[in-house]
């Protein structure tokens, strides 16, 4: 079983073989923006355009990042490697076309809508022998490196991820939206998929469900309890572990880090010491965009490639299944309507 540690920074400091690589955009919504304003700003990066269906958006974008608007098949021929952006839905169908075309490409989260389609990306990235990395934002961050190799394998996993409403993202429940970022950590360090879920959620202010309450066991018995809200009135990032060497607890808005050890000595209980490890943020998007370049150009390895995609994924669908059934039985039972 894996130790905690999560390799953010594995592949960065590899010597490049190509200055900059071409890049192209598809979709200039929110997270579409940052993408195109980092790509432009990188020093191993050369932003030739950006496609989006609503024009006036893409323009605007493209204006800020210096860059210009093209038809998504101009815009796949004319480069080397292809960030997909778009709302879900269409990540499958985008990064279908730019892998078939012999393009490396970065899809942000989710990897697809269903495992047979992040199957099918697997395959044709293999066969095309091009990179495909997935945009798990959290991999890169500075909390999740500084609980890097802190602590053994975990047994109990406890994740709270809750913010307050905001319109975007609506196009899929909170479980692709928010708790997704959780559902990779959990599945990293836990090694694998687990092999039961149950779950809890409900729609409130859209259409799909707002708040989903999660827990994973997974076969060999440990235990990960993962809560997620779009509509709630404050903001909260938090994650305990506890593993057979010790406890964490990382507090990601607070840039806190507190670890018990045993046989440290310094505070706390007999037998055991604490330290607590703060650290300044940084930008997450950068690192995975370099993390990309890296790989795309000098063959560094992928830190969240399309296996770590397509288990994210799963294990997002089997809660979003688990918190259907649960939704049903409490129909039947009458509790709701």
């Amino acid at each position: 079983m894996p130790a905690v540690r999560l390799e953010a920074a594995r592949g960065l400091a590899q010597t490049p073989r190509m200055s900059r690589l071409r890049i192209g955009l598809a979709g200039a919504g929110h997270f579409g923006r940052f993408h195109a304003l980092k790509a432009a700003a990188s020093p191993r990066l050369a932003l030739v355009g950006i496609a989006d269906p609503d024009g006036a958006r893409a323009a605007q974008v493209a204006q800020e990042a210096g860059t210009t608007v093209l038809p998504l098949g101009e815009l796949i021929a004319a480069v080397d490697a292809v960030i997909v952006a778009a709302p879900a839905a269409w990540h499958y169908d985008i990064a279908v076309g730019a892998l078939a075309a012999g393009r490396h490409v970065f899809v942000e989260k989710p990897i697809a809508a269903t495992v047979d389609q992040a199957e099918a990306l697997i395959a044709l990235a293999q066969e095309q022998k091009r990179v495909l990395q997935v945009g798990h934002l959290e991999r890169f961050s500075a909390a999740t490196g500084a609980l890097s190799g802190r602590l053994g394998a975990p047994l109990f996993i406890e994740a709270t991820r809750i913010a307050p409403f905001k319109p975007r993202g609506t196009d899929v429940s909170v479980v692709m939206d928010v708790m997704i970022h959780d559902l990779d950590l959990v599945v990293h360090l836990m090694g694998g998929l687990p092999e039961r879920v149950e779950a809890v959620g409900a729609p409130v202010v859209s259409a799909l469900p707002d708040m989903c309450d999660a827990r994973l066991t997974f076969p060999d018995g440990r235990v990960a309890v993962v809560r997620g809200s779009r509509i709630s009135p404050v903001t909260e990032r938090r994650m305990r572990l506890w593993a057979a060497d010790g406890y964490a607890s990382l507090d990601m808005a607070a840039r806190a880090l507190t670890v018990v050890r045993k046989g440290e000595g310094r505070r706390g209980a007999p037998g055991f010491g604490a330290e607590t490890i703060s650290w300044q943020d940084r930008d997450a998007i950068e690192a995975e965009q370099m993390a990309f370049a890296a790989s795309c150009l000098d063959g560094a390895p992928v830190v969240v490639d399309g296996a770590a995609g397509r288990d994210a994924l799963a294990c997002a669908l089997m809660v979003e299944a688990a918190m259907a059934s649960s939704r049903a039985r409490l129909l039947a039972s009458g509790l709701i309507e």
